[in-house]
């Protein structure tokens, strides 16, 4: 059986190509478990796995513990609102009474750069990055990359731009960093001061201009504004962005191509895209949120197995 080349996920920087191949070739089998009438199977059955949320999610905690119990792992939640944190205790420590239960995977979502890779310097169970900061999201990467491969067949080749608030988007650094490795195209658009002073160190295209940006595109990934990341003010109001970076249905259509649509999620309907485009046919969003499923038993499964216990 082949292995990554890392114990942990904590980053795209960290994968190899074939890192990424083999967590989508993985993905393929899961996708179609999950769509079986008995959706399990017992690949991880005496793995127990702790899902450390720092942060606020819906989707992609959900999806982490559907993944899995389909995969027959025990599970263990930890909300940190709810927790000794809140008191006062370290990272360090919630984590290691954590390990005292015997945990052997530890998914964690922080709100501070970095942070999955600073416990990796310091446990020895293994971490899956469920998002740190606006640093990296690496799930969501490729999940969105296994989207792009299903829709067309291969990613290599293709144009994706990615729209919105880049310069505090996880999801954008992470899909940049995951597209070009498989061969991708890659474009941001948005406001200037919404686009982070290294973007161009990262080979990627910059417009400004929305309309220029799908005409180029065969795949447009609309992000939202992250207001709860905003310290000052980057545009004048909600409607202005809209008008200028928001996609609607007379937009979509006007171009003389059909592309496709996709966003991580939560949608900010009337913002950043249009109810009429998030539910069009052009639209791969649930999709993707099925693929995050298989994606994420992919990534568990071939973790585990580097443990020769598993």
């Amino acid at each position: 059986m082949q292995h990554l080349s890392t114990r942990h996920l904590l980053g795209i920087k960290d994968l190899t190509e074939n890192d990424i191949q083999l967590i989508l070739e993985t993905a393929d089998y899961f996708k179609e478990v999950i769509n079986r009438p008995i959706k399990k199977v017992p690949s991880l059955r005496d793995i127990t796995i702790a899902n450390i949320f720092f942060e606020n999610s819906t989707r992609t905690k959900l999806s982490f513990e559907l993944a899995q119990k389909r995969l027959s792992a025990d599970i263990i939640n930890f909300a940190a609102s709810s927790s000794s944190v809140s008191k006062g205790e370290t990272l360090i420590d919630t984590v290691n009474n954590i390990l005292a239960m015997k945990v052997d995977m530890i998914v964690m979502r922080h709100p501070y750069a970095g942070a999955g890779i600073f416990l990796s310097k310091h446990i020895n169970a293994q971490i899956v990055n469920a998002g740190d900061g606006a640093h990296e999201h690496p799930t969501q990467a490729l999940l969105d990359a296994f989207s792009i491969r299903q829709q067309y067949g291969d990613v290599a080749g293709k144009k994706i731009v990615i729209v919105g608030d880049i310069l505090h988007s996880r999801v954008a650094l992470s899909n940049i960093l995951c597209l070009k490795k498989l061969g991708a195209e890659v474009m941001v658009c948005g406001p200037t001061t919404l686009m982070p002073r290294y973007i161009k160190d990262l080979g990627v295209k910059v417009e400004h201009n929305l309309v220029k940006a799908l005409n180029w595109c065969d795949v447009a990934n609309m992000l939202r504004i992250q207001l709860e990341r905003f310290d000052i003010k980057y545009f004048p109001s909600i409607r202005e962005y809209s008008m200028m970076y928001g996609l609607n249905k007379q937009l979509l259509d006007s171009l003389d191509k059909e592309i496709t649509i996709m966003h991580p999620g939560p949608i900010n309907r009337g913002v950043e895209i249009t109810s009429d485009v998030a539910d069009s046919k052009q639209s791969i969003i649930l999709e993707q949120v099925e693929n995050g499923v298989a994606v994420r038993m992919a990534v568990m499964y071939l973790l585990a197995s580097q443990n020769p216990l598993a």
